[in-house]
């Protein structure tokens, strides 16, 4: 696998490697939010910049979990429902489409959405259950750096900081 600075062609998102690679370069920005980041990249795309050796890389990952309510039984049972409701219908779906015309495609489509909805909440309740009252709480998580760094190969570092210093004295607009 090559390195991300390399001449050769990037490796396809998500293609499988052996290990991780850590990111190479040298810092030509550091970033309070991704947004910012990602307007630096622009500016630097449209100064004509080799984007394709830039990579913004966040720094001091944190789990952010943040609580979106109080769990309860209503709940427990209305996300387990509308969970197997969903898989219910697409079984019920298949289901339709194999039966011969005329013989009940509508029941088939019935049968399997009433069926995901009993097997979605026993399956949400089961685990509500197994909790004991752990944790009584719905959330969301996401995960988010404390910095964004701009890092860039080192032949075009001087250049691409000189870029973005030219973008920080411009005042900036809200969009």
């Amino acid at each position: 696998m090559s390195s991300p600075f390399s001449g050769s062609a990037r490796p396809a998102p998500g293609s499988p490697s052996s290990m991780p690679i850590p990111p190479t370069g040298w810092p030509i920005g550091s970033y309070g939010t991704y947004e910012e980041a990602q307007r630096a990249v622009d500016h630097l795309a449209g100064s004509d910049f080799p984007v394709r050796e830039v990579t913004i890389v966040g720094v001091d990952l944190m789990l952010v979990e943040r609580i979106t309510g109080k769990l309860t039984w209503g709940k427990v049972i209305a996300g387990g429902a509308a969970s197997g409701a969903w898989i219910g219908l697409l079984i019920g779906l298949v289901m339709s489409i194999a039966t011969p015309p005329g013989t009940g495609a509508l029941s088939s489509m019935l049968a399997g959405l009433g069926g995901g909805v009993v097997i979605g909440i026993g399956f949400a309740v089961a685990g509500y259950l197994a909790m004991r009252g752990r944790r009584d709480f719905s959330s969301a998580s996401q995960l988010v750096a404390g910095r964004y760094d701009v890092l860039a190969q080192p032949r075009h570092a001087e250049h691409g900081r000189n870029l973005l210093a030219h973008l920080a004295m411009r005042p900036q607009t809200s969009q």
